[in-house]
């Protein structure tokens, strides 16, 4: 519609009238809000009739621009009220359209992503974790860089101890701060029993360090699980007992230990731990037809170290050594997984290729 010349006629109630009906019409008849705006622009712009008629008021004689001013500002109120209302329902309207254009079916089957799973390692520290507080044992953890004290000397270690030496350890600089990376788990025993009442039973599961290979046997970095029992009338008797039920529940109820005399610093006596070969179970041994690359045919697995923790030990703690005695033993993490499992290597536990952990992962846990 083209746009009628104020400047010949003053604007009267009919004029507006008729503009305010042909804006009606084209706001109503708006089917985007694109069209919409189109319309406002068209029918109450700077350059439309009302636009027009409101910016004539001012050459108007003082006795009409009251009347007038009045007809043309109800008339673009009327209209602006019917723009707001219509881009009100259009953005509504538009805005239901585009959700159900974008609807997602979620019964629809979708490709499943790689999902992750927990460290075989990992599993066996929660496992052995949950073992033991199932006896009532606490849960006992330390720094991973030790006082060479708790490492070494409250443990019985002589200064001359070949632990000691920077092709077993690793010292951390400078040397005068007599600070190593620790070697196993016990400091976090000996900080039991400075921290804690008697008695105690704790179980401390960490990462050690040591200066070793890296190959298909040893790590740099590798687990240990070390537990302490200190009470009264503590015996071996009671060692025994416990690594017995730490093996069943592992191994199965079909498990057998046997413990070897051994040295260690910080136990007197000390023994080795083995356990009958779960593949074999001993089988295997002078059966040159049934040969075990588990046990090497010889029907027992090295586990860890064990024995009655030496009096000098708890000397060091303060413990009165005539009322007080107490169990201790250690054995590594990885190569209880290693054992569960035959694996064959001990470097892919350390890989970080998820194949490996999520083929382990029912039998970790």
């Amino acid at each position: 519609m083209g746009q009628r010349d104020v400047s010949a006629e003053v604007p009267n109630e009919a004029s507006v009238a008729e503009a305010v009906a042909t804006a009606l019409a084209a706001i109503a008849q708006a089917a985007t809000t694109a069209e919409l705006s189109a319309a406002k622009y068209e029918h109450n712009g700077d350059k439309s009739f009302l636009g027009l008629a409101n910016r004539a008021i001012g050459g108007l004689a003082p006795d009409e621009r009251k009347a007038v001013g009045l007809l043309v500002g109800q008339a673009r109120g009327a209209v602006n009220a019917a723009i707001a209302e219509r881009a009100e329902a259009l953005a509504a309207a538009e805005l239901a359209a585009k959700l159900q254009a974008e609807r997602v079916d979620v019964t629809l089957p979708v490709a499943q992503h790689p999902q992750g799973a927990i460290h075989p390692i990992t599993a066996m520290l929660e496992r052995v974790g949950d073992i033991f507080t199932a006896m009532g044992w606490e849960i006992a953890e330390g720094p991973e860089l030790e006082a060479s004290w708790l490492n070494f000397d409250a443990l019985n270690f002589t200064p001359d101890h070949p632990a000691r030496f920077l092709s077993d350890t690793l010292f951390v600089d400078p040397p005068e701060a007599n600070k190593l990376m620790r070697t196993h788990t016990s400091p976090v025993q000996i900080r039991a029993l400075l921290e804690r009442d008697l008695p105690v039973y704790v179980v401390s599961p960490g990462k050690v360090f040591r200066a070793d290979e890296y190959d298909a046997t040893h790590l740099p970095v590798f687990h240990q699980l070390e537990g302490l029992a200190v009470d009264k009338g503590i015996s071996l008797a009671n060692l025994r007992g416990t690594l017995d039920h730490l093996a069943k529940a592992m191994f199965g109820d079909d498990i057998d230990t046997r413990m070897r005399p051994h040295y260690f610093p910080f136990t007197e006596p000390s023994a080795e731990v083995d356990l009958k070969c779960f593949v074999c179970h001993g089988e295997s041994v002078g059966n040159p037809d049934r040969p075990c690359r588990t046990c090497r045919s010889e029907g027992w697995i090295e586990w860890g170290g064990c024995g009655i923790v030496n009096p000098r030990v708890l000397a060091a703690c303060g413990i009165d050594t005539d009322v007080y005695s107490g169990f201790a033993f250690g054995m590594g993490i990885d190569r209880t997984v290693m054992f569960r499992n035959n694996a064959p290597d001990l470097r892919d536990f350390v890989e970080g290729d998820v194949r490996f952990s999520r083929s382990l992962k029912g039998d970790a846990r």
